[in-house]
């Protein structure tokens, strides 16, 4: 009776062992689908970009830009009108996983102020072939359906 006890036990250990690993692998996340279009190609997560153009960042999660204003954070939907010319798909994106990078700002800024004014263009989501980018190949924003493979421009502002 004792063996069938600890054998029992042991079975629980070694299930509840098993389901933790399982769910540890099931956990990882990959976002594609939750970047918008604007974003670069290349990441299968990304939870914020960081724009030196325009010294902000984009919560990839929660689609909110992050900027200062008066020395606060500010979150918000929509870049503020002081960049409402700024083009989205063009300024150089640094991918960030990180929690709340923003309280790094200043080693950002100077990490990362080469990419400033950054002639290279980055591919955009919405510009590739990529299969694992489908969901935004239907995006009405960049020349609707992508589906015969044309590789459209969009230089309208996502946000």
């Amino acid at each position: 009776m004792k063996k069938s006890i600890v054998a029992f036990c042991m079975f629980i250990a070694f299930s509840f062992v098993y389901k933790v690993n399982a769910q540890v692998r099931v956990n990882l996340n990959l976002n594609i689908g939750n970047q918008p279009c604007w974003g670069p190609t290349g990441y299968d997560h990304a939870e914020y970009y960081y724009l030196p153009d325009i010294e902000c960042y984009y919560n990839v999660p929660r689609h909110r830009f992050v900027y200062q204003n008066n020395g606060r954070w500010i979150f918000s939907e929509s870049l503020p009108s002081m960049y409402s010319n700024y083009n989205l798909n063009t300024g150089y994106k640094v991918v960030m996983n990180e929690p709340q990078p923003y309280l790094h700002f200043q080693e950002h800024r100077d990490q990362y102020s080469r990419y400033r004014n950054y002639q290279e263009r980055q591919p955009a989501i919405h510009e590739s072939n990529d299969d694992r980018y489908r969901k935004h190949w239907d995006d009405k924003r960049y020349g609707g359906d992508r589906r015969d493979g044309d590789r459209r421009d969009g230089d309208r502002r996502d946000h």
